[in-house]
């Protein structure tokens, strides 16, 4: 994907800016995100011993990507080379890494699980530390003759994911749905409240076999692969 133009980097910017703290926002910053021509964005806020999924998107196919989504949070976010560093990060502060900068710093193990056996062969990470949160925002690239995605948009975006989620009210919906579309999302948290498909589709007015097409787009969306999947990723 090529680079956008200065007019178009320009209105991601402002859309973002104006949405921040707002449902809207998730859908506007993954439309920016994407033009920096990565495959995934995954955020994660680590609070001491726990870590939160605040938003999962995948632009292209992806299988493992959920999987391994589901796998960090069961605890291997405690040996991300980079965690010594989020947790010593001043307030108010984004700072960037690649993948090759610490690939010397992880265990065999981890190095294996999360890169050589999925395939992974470029990642961005800001460490973006605000007044109350610590996040991860990663982005992740698969194409071995595309450019790593530019610094300074990168820098941009962990920016900008800092501040909405520092400013974004409590809700009871669960962030990585804030992204999807209004049917979606209503097919998600019927799925996360233990209820079958012909009950979601009763609720919405729809045939089951809607309802199912809509858990395969959000599923998509989101990088997983199954129920067990949703429940990670939100925290249930």
């Amino acid at each position: 994907m090529s680079t956008p133009d200065g007019h178009t980097t320009a209105c991601h910017i402002e859309a973002c800016l104006a949405d921040l703290g707002t449902d809207r926002f998730a859908q506007t910053f993954v439309s920016f995100v994407e033009t920096l021509g990565v495959d995934q964005i995954m955020v994660f806020a680590i609070e001491n011993t726990q870590a939160r999924c605040l938003l999962s998107w995948h632009f292209s196919r992806s299988v493992m990507a959920g999987k391994l989504a589901e796998t960090y949070l069961d605890g291997w976010f405690l040996k991300d080379p980079l965690l010594p560093d989020l947790v010593a990060a001043p307030p108010q502060s984004v700072t960037l890494s690649r993948l090759a900068e610490i690939e010397g710093r992880m265990s065999a193990d981890y190095r294996k699980l999360f890169f050589e056996n999925p395939g992974m062969l470029a990642k961005t990470t800001l460490l973006a530390v605000g007044e109350k949160l610590r996040l991860f925002v990663s982005l992740y690239q698969s194409d071995p003759a595309a450019p790593l995605c530019d610094p300074d948009l990168a820098r941009l975006a962990g920016r900008l994911a800092l501040l909405h989620f520092e400013k974004a009210s409590d809700t009871d919906l669960p962030p990585p749905l804030a992204a999807l579309s209004e049917r979606e999302r209503s097919v998600c948290l019927g799925i996360l409240s233990g209820r079958k498909a012909e009950a979601i589709a009763a609720d919405l007015d729809v045939a089951p076999s809607t309802v199912i097409t809509y858990r395969k787009r959000a599923y998509a969306k989101l990088g997983i692969t199954s129920r067990a999947g949703l429940f990670a990723i939100c925290g249930k």
